[in-house]
């Protein structure tokens, strides 16, 4: 598994510790609005709101919560107006990186974002400089357990439809679908009775940049600081950072 793959699974397991202290929350609560604003308040009918509320199901978010989120996205409640934004930039070792935004400020949150690409040896972009080393996909993450080897794994992903399944992490089996098929291969693995730990829409890198020693640490330093940024929604990058230095990040 590579590092910019490694990290959607280090980012879970951290948000799980976010959710509890509210942080997480303000974000799936955001791009729930955000969701039903652009495409309908019909989780069935619209698949990007779907993901959002599996998330918020999956941080345990209340019910009330959720509904109220898509209501203010749907008009029938008032609520905060969000813009999406995108950045692109690069980061130490010239490492591909891409941004999406959902803010209620842009004049606040540009300045913001490009100080933290310098802050840790990167530097903001003009959009389009990487995101052609990019494709859409969907990642879903499967926690391990002694009833589900890596074997059946393989054969019940493949089955459902998906395009490939990493099994380096020791906590979780990552299956990668088309994008177009996130949601109809979650479904068949529940169906089969396989417990989906999270479902969401990713972005590819056709290529990877080694990292090592300070760049690969003042690269890690950089994709935690945009994730706990309340304007970041999703950052990817196309990082590969060893095995050691992940795991004592």
């Amino acid at each position: 598994m590579s590092g910019h793959s490694k990290w959607s699974t280090i980012k879970h397991k951290k948000g799980r510790a976010d959710a509890k202290r509210g942080k997480l929350f303000t974000k799936v609560i955001r791009e729930i609005t955000v969701s039903a604003r652009e495409g309908g308040g019909d989780p069935d009918a619209n698949p990007r709101l779907r993901a959002a509320v599996a998330a918020a199901k999956t941080a345990n978010m209340p019910a009330d919560n959720i509904k109220r989120a898509i209501q203010r996205g749907t008009g029938e409640l008032p609520g905060t107006s969000y813009e999406e934004m995108s950045f692109e930039g690069y980061g130490p070792g010239g490492v591909a990186v891409m941004l999406e935004i959902l803010t209620d400020n842009r004049n606040r949150t540009t300045p913001e974002i490009r100080h933290l690409f310098s802050k840790h040896g990167g530097n903001l972009g003009e959009n389009g400089c990487v995101s052609w080393l990019f494709t859409r996909k969907g990642t879903i993450l499967v926690p391990r357990s002694d009833e589900l080897d890596e074997d059946t794994m393989m054969e019940v992903a493949l089955e459902a439809g998906a395009e490939d399944l990493d099994t380096d992490d020791p906590d979780f089996f990552q299956i990668t679908t088309a994008a177009d098929d996130l949601h109809r291969v979650r479904d068949v693995l529940e169906a089969q009775g396989v417990v989906v730990e999270n479902a969401e829409f990713s972005m590819d890198p056709s290529s990877t940049t080694q990292l090592e020693g300070k760049p690969a640490r003042q690269m890690l330093r950089l994709m935690e600081a945009f994730d706990d940024h309340d304007d970041v929604h999703n950052v990817w990058a196309n990082f590969d950072i060893d095995d050691d230095t992940m795991a004592s990040f």
